[in-house]
């Protein structure tokens, strides 16, 4: 288990602190929201999470392989609801990776990106498409 300690900062903003770790990052309101929007929305590092936990296991697999994947880049775009309650109603996902489309570890690096731990905890109703990008496309 890992903690995550939270405080509630004012002027709709927190700080959080990753126990294990004692990292700390802090979050803001988005302005669309009655925020300032001067720093990730929580609902940003649900995007966040996801990208990055995409990266990971893609790495992880690449690593057992001995793959370099160093300059991958994963662009995630988040759109809320327009109607309540707020949520997010899809992440679409693109993924740049150094390899090209017809290296034989491509379609199993694919397959690892839809099993990151993030993706399968998101609703199913969310939207969550992902396009992969190579680099001879």
């Amino acid at each position: 288990m890992v903690q995550i300690n939270i405080s509630y900062d004012g002027e709709l903003r927190c700080s959080a602190v990753h126990g294990p770790s004692g990292e700390k990052l802090h979050t803001d309101a988005p302005k669309d929201n009655e925020g300032k929007g001067e720093s990730f929305s929580p609902t940003d590092l649900v995007a966040t999470a996801l990208g990055t936990c995409m990266a990971t296991v893609m790495g992880i697999y690449a690593r057992r392989k001995e793959l370099a994947l160093e300059g991958m880049r994963v662009t995630v775009k988040k759109e809320m609801s327009s109607d309540m309650p707020r949520r997010i109603v899809c992440l679409e996902t693109e993924i740049e990776l150094p390899i090209e489309s017809v290296h034989p570890e491509a379609k199993i690096l694919e397959r690892a990106a839809y099993t990151c731990p993030v993706h399968q905890s998101l609703a199913s109703e969310m939207e969550k498409p992902i396009t992969f990008r190579y680099s001879d496309s």
